[in-house]
Parts: C-alpha cells; structure tokens; sequence
C-alpha cells in the first residue's frame, strides 16, 4: 500500500480511497499512460491495487516528444507497473493531418483502437484513462472517443480535480507531482493547418531546448514558418533578458523556422480554441 508521506486534507483522502475502491473493482486494467500527471496517478493506484493485473500502455507517434517518452519510462520503472508501447498511426488519417476542430477524436479514436486490441490480449482488460474532472469543462473531442471505446475515466467520475490530483501525489511522494502539463504536440498547430511527422518533430526540438534553457513550462506554437514561443506570463520578462537572443535564433532558424516570435500574452492553455469560440 503507497503510504502518504505528507497529511492531506480530509476530502483528498476520501477521494484517494474512493479512487482505490473503483480502481480495485475492475479486476483487470489496462492504464492509457502518457506519463502525465494525472496518467501517473491512476498507474500508481492500479499497480497498488490490482498488482500484475494492471498495465500501462503509452502510444508512441511524433506527437508524443521523445524527452516525454523516456519521463513515462522512467516514472513507469519507479511505479513498478508492467508498461508497454505501441506505435499508433493518426498521421496516416486526414482526419488527423487536415486538422480539424475535431482532431483530437481521430487521434484518441486510433489510440484506443490498439490499447482495446492489446487489453484484449490481457484478460479483456477494462481501459481506463487519466481525464480528470476539470477535463469536462473543457473542448475535448477525444473524451467523446474514449467514451465510444468504452473507456472509463475513474478521475473524472469521482469529481477529482487537477489541484486534488497534484496534492495527492505529491503526498504519496510521486517526484513528479508538479510536473507541468503537455498536451500533444499537435495542439501546436491551429486549426487548419497541416500537421505532418517533420512539423511535430520541429516543435519537439525547439520547446525541448527551451526546457534545457530553463524554461520547463513552455509552448512553441507553429504556423507555417513561424514559431511563436509562449512561457508563463511571469517568465517573459526572463525569455527577453536571461537568454541570449542571437543563440536562441540561430537555434529555431537551424530547425527550419523563418521567423521566431515571442506570445506577449503568455502561455494560456487552449488559447487556439478561441478560433473555435469566435465562429
């Protein structure tokens, strides 16, 4: 049993063990695992719960930065759940490549495509994911997905939030309790604009070396030869004058970029949906 390592307050603790007592009663998992903050928690308690009867199971494409594989890896080893990898194919599908507004279905729709193939092989095993109750709220076509793939989302049915989630990891003691948030590299693109493997790689490279620079919450938003770099609004002010300019063009220009652009707003999570909401 994980033991907390830190208190918690009453109602993450009744959450904890409403999670524990959902997750056990499944008898057989199969964890839709990016390695994620919220991906991480639901492995950890499968594992805890369900012992050698849990696994998680990452998809690997160009949307997922290769850095971010290797953390999954990695917190995968230290939770001591059985993790296993498969290549998903979206960027064969133009429902993906055109990128829609509905992208994310055809993306989750070709995840969960394989992961209900290889649970299939793991007893039947009931796939279950990290969306958590704050994901609800949000435009998610790849809930809908799930959903027709008859995942469950044991975070979102119990009401558990993203603030919950990162207190009760780290209370647990998980070292990547905040660890910041990555959607797909695809949500880089706005809606409209091709999304190829070269294009995702691009993006990869440039918010990796930006994270090397010392900025780990960050965004490289790509339209056409444009990359447009958005940190936390507090951190601007540290992009413009602790990192050398020259080195940071010559860099973006080395990957293919043209032109090289600073968000003066900051980083907003879904600010490209604002596209969807002013149709």
């Amino acid at each position: 049993m994980l033991k907390l390592q830190e208190q918690l307050a009453k109602s993450q603790i009744k959450e904890l063990d409403l999670l524990r007592e959902l997750i056990k009663s499944f008898n057989q998992v199969c964890v839709a695992y990016s390695g994620g903050v919220d991906s991480s928690l639901i492995a950890a308690i499968a594992k805890e719960q369900l012992g050698s009867e849990a696994i998680a199971i990452t998809g690997v494409s160009p949307a997922l930065a290769e850095y971010l594989l290797d953390e999954a890896r990695i917190q995968a080893k230290w939770i001591g759940i059985s993790h296993q990898e498969c290549n998903t194919n979206e960027l064969q599908d133009t429902n993906y490549t055109n990128n829609p507004t509905n992208r994310c279905f055809a993306c989750k729709t070709e995840l969960h495509k394989n992961l209900k193939r290889m649970a299939k092989t793991f007893s039947n095993a009931q796939v279950i994911d990290g969306v958590n109750a704050d994901d609800i709220s949000d435009y998610r076509p790849g809930i809908k997905a799930a959903n027709l793939a008859g995942v469950r989302s044991p975070l979102a049915e119990l009401k558990i939030n993203k603030k919950s989630i990162r207190e009760i990891s780290k209370a647990l003691g998980f070292p990547w309790w905040d660890k910041p948030a990555q959607p797909c590299l695809a949500s880089r693109f706005p809606y409209g604009e091709t999304i190829s493997s070269s294009r995702l790689k691009q993006v990869a490279k440039a918010e990796k070396w930006l994270i090397d620079e010392g900025f780990p919450t960050v965004r490289v938003r790509i339209q056409g030869c444009v990359g447009r770099i958005e940190v936390p609004p507090d951190r601007i002010k540290d992009l413009l004058l602790s990192t050398n300019r020259q080195r940071t063009i010559d860099f973006f220009l080395s990957i293919g970029f043209s032109i090289i652009s600073i968000d003066m707003e900051g980083l907003e999570s879904g600010k490209l949906n604002r596209d969807i909401q002013n149709q």
